[in-house]
């Protein structure tokens, strides 16, 4: 700046110096905006994980609503172990994981979003089909088919089954709900299944879910997300859409 008595005037480095301050507020002003846009834009990949009883059987009504409200969107599940959703959550390889019994772990935080009743599973030839409810005391000299003893809903049965002073000795443990289903099915065992998993089997009439008499038998099905970690658009959009869900399946009489 040319100071005079009563005024001033550039220089010619102050006249290059202010073209550029002007260009430099106009690129800071249009970025502000463009990310402002790109906030409200629902598109994009939205890779999910989740167990295969949830991404298999409670998943895919909500993620064809989605679909239909937001058809930018791109939607992939992979259906893994649970430990393996949170596994890949925190590497980035999924933004979010379905589970059952949700549970915070470093770098992660996880929030229930409904309840699965757990309801007594048998082929409709087996004694107990007529039932309208079952204790889980009868349930002790069955043929019993449970899910692996690592996995979460298997903790929380054995922790059901304990408190009700019930032993069971499984006669066979599967990782994979479809594989305890067909196992239930052939060899006229039972086991003890979320109730939404049933409903293909139910409407076939090729499994009976009856209800237990319990006040615990209920499986807190939760979202894993990174902590502190907004998400994308379309993440915290398709999370309002699971939050509104109400998930209280009731049994065919």
């Amino acid at each position: 700046i040319e100071r005079g008595k009563k005024s001033f005037s550039l220089t010619a480095e102050g006249v290059v110096f202010l073209g550029a301050s002007r260009e430099i507020l106009a690129v800071v002003d249009g970025l502000e905006t463009r990310l402002r846009e790109l906030s409200e834009v629902i598109a994009g990949d939205l890779p999910l994980a989740a167990v295969l009883s949830v991404g298999l059987h409670e998943l895919p009504p909500f993620t064809r609503q989605f679909t239909r409200l937001y058809p930018q969107v791109k939607i992939r599940t992979d259906y893994l172990r649970s430990a393996e959703v949170y596994a890949a959550v925190l590497s980035g390889r999924a933004e979010a994981g379905l589970v059952a019994f949700p549970a915070p772990r470093r770098g992660l935080e996880s929030e229930v979003l409904w309840r699965d009743r757990m309801v007594m599973v048998c082929a409709p030839s087996h004694r107990l089909a007529r039932r309208s409810r079952v204790p889980l005391t009868e349930l002790a000299a069955e043929k019993f088919i449970a899910f692996a003893a690592d996995l979460p809903t298997r903790k929380a049965l054995d922790r059901a089954l304990r408190s009700a002073g019930v032993t069971m000795r499984p006669e066979r443990e599967f990782d994979n709900i479809e594989t305890v289903k067909r196992t239930v099915e052939i060899e006229g065992a039972v086991s003890i299944l979320p109730e939404s998993a049933l409903a293909n089997e139910r409407r076939a009439g090729s499994l009976i879910p009856v209800e237990i008499a319990s006040p615990h038998m209920w499986r807190p099905v939760g979202v894993v997300m990174k902590r502190n970690r907004a998400g994308s658009p379309a993440l915290r959009r398709f999370l309002e859409l699971l939050r509104g869900a109400s998930f209280r399946p009731k049994l065919a009489k």
